[in-house]
């Protein structure tokens, strides 16, 4: 069974994936690991490859290439990252969505800075993201039509999220 788990910062796709990965004993890959082990092959700092992947969407297609290609030789595996539904032959395509406060809270904790500073962040990170995804790949990130389960993950603790996934795992 492939998964792909997908939704913006703050919405807790690395922890819904991880404790869904513990629960049905499969690995999980992220984007961001991805990321961070492209980053490591060219001999960069994440901060150095993430200024040179702002101005070559070829990292953007080589981290959707490595994904597809990692679901398509495993038999079992979660992928957790924004776009994974998009590039990933997925049994099931999974969307976490949190009201924007929650969002910024975690993220202000998470990074040890302000609330305000967090919402700044986030709008300035998602309205650019947006522009990328539809320049590069023409997605619409607003359109959940995609997705065969959406979650709003600011009412769930992550186990109950799991939870919610193993009970839709059961019907499909």
């Amino acid at each position: 069974m492939i998964i792909t788990i997908g939704g913006l910062a703050g919405t807790g796709t690395t922890t819904a994936a991880k404790v869904l990965s513990e629960k049905l004993d499969v690995p999980f890959v992220s984007a961001g690991s991805i990321f961070r082990d492209m980053a490591k092959e060219r001999g960069m700092s994440v901060l150095e490859f993430s200024e040179f992947a702002e101005n070559n969407t070829d990292i953007d297609k080589e981290i959707d290439k490595r994904q597809a290609d990692l679901a398509e030789s495993s038999e079992n595996l979660i992928i957790e990252g924004r776009l994974s539904a998009y590039f990933v032959k997925a049994d099931l395509r999974i969307w976490l969505f949190t009201p924007f406060d929650v969002r910024a809270e975690r993220i202000a904790d998470r990074e040890s800075k302000t609330v305000d500073l967090a919402k700044h962040e986030i709008e300035i990170r998602e309205k650019s993201e947006a522009l990328r995804y539809l320049d590069i790949h023409n997605i619409d990130i607003t359109d959940l039509d995609i997705y065969d389960l959406v979650i709003n993950t600011g009412s769930f603790a992550p186990d109950e999220i799991a939870e919610i996934i193993l009970t839709t795992l059961k019907v499909i």
